[in-house]
């Protein structure tokens, strides 16, 4: 096994579930402390905060990390659409989605329109109106780009498998027969910033994930090894049906030596 000089872990799934804790990934996570190999969490949740994800590991999972081991799809977004408008100085947006994702665009220079915005911009959003859809739905049909955040069709939580972004973003896609633009998983620009803001090769890093279709694609796309674990959303008949097999694949991280690799 490679001896990885960093590691890209998901948080819904495969730290946690919601509220429900994962006593086993909390170790995993403080063996990476302990041996002092950098990592951070690469979540598509937009909702939040890197400060507020913090938070939560903290005080909910008593995962003790700072904002530099966090990097969001929320903030992804920022930083994709920052360099695409510095092409065109055009920073106006339309967003679906909570306060992770606004600030994060807001941090940028990107101001509100409602009607005729550069980009509309879709993500999670536990409030969303059919009002907000509409207002969506009729700034792409008169031009606007199409930015989807990422397309998680679920998320893990305490209560199951609930909507994710991707079902959100399904919904305006159908209405204006218009294809967004991705930003997080399974795009690979989401682990190729964070690997940058780390300054580690694709080659010398894993990502941890429990979702095929988002966190292991995601990996393969960006030409980064893949670890799935079976905590969340994916299964192993689903897995075995893929052509291109995660390079690792655990029941849980119990299951992972950072210095040996998969143990039984």
């Amino acid at each position: 096994m490679k001896n990885y000089q960093a590691y890209l872990i998901d948080l819904d799934g495969t730290v946690y579930a919601g509220s429900k804790r994962y006593p086993k990934a909390k170790a995993f996570v403080e063996r990476l402390q302990a041996a002092k190999v950098p990592f951070k969490f690469v979540t598509n949740n937009t909702t939040k905060l890197p400060v507020d994800v913090v938070a939560n590991l903290a005080d909910n999972h008593d995962i003790h990390v700072n904002t530099d081991n966090v990097y969001t799809a929320g903030l992804a977004t920022a930083d994709f659409l920052d360099e695409r408008a510095g092409e065109t100085g055009k920073r106006t947006v339309y967003v679906v989605g909570e306060i992770g994702l606004n600030q994060a665009l807001a941090a940028k220079g990107f101001t509100v329109d409602e009607e005729h915005p550069e980009y509309v911009v879709v993500g999670l959003d536990s409030d969303v109106t059919y009002e907000k859809f509409a207002k969506a739905i009729l700034a792409i049909r008169s031009g606007s780009t199409f930015i989807g955040t990422n397309s998680d069709s679920n998320i893990p939580k305490a209560r199951g498998l609930m909507p994710g972004a991707g079902a959100l973003v399904d919904l305006v896609r159908y209405a204006t027969q218009t294809e967004p633009i991705f930003v997080g998983k399974p795009e690979p620009i989401i682990l190729e910033n964070s690997l940058e803001l780390m300054g580690v090769a694709p080659e010398d890093a894993l990502m941890v994930g429990d979702n095929y279709q988002t966190d292991i694609l995601a990996g393969i796309h960006a030409g980064v090894d893949t670890l799935l674990v079976y905590t969340g959303v994916s299964t192993p008949e689903q897995v075995a049906q893929q052509a291109i097999q995660p390079t690792y694949t655990i029941p849980n991280l119990d299951h992972w030596d950072i210095e040996v690799g998969p143990i039984d």
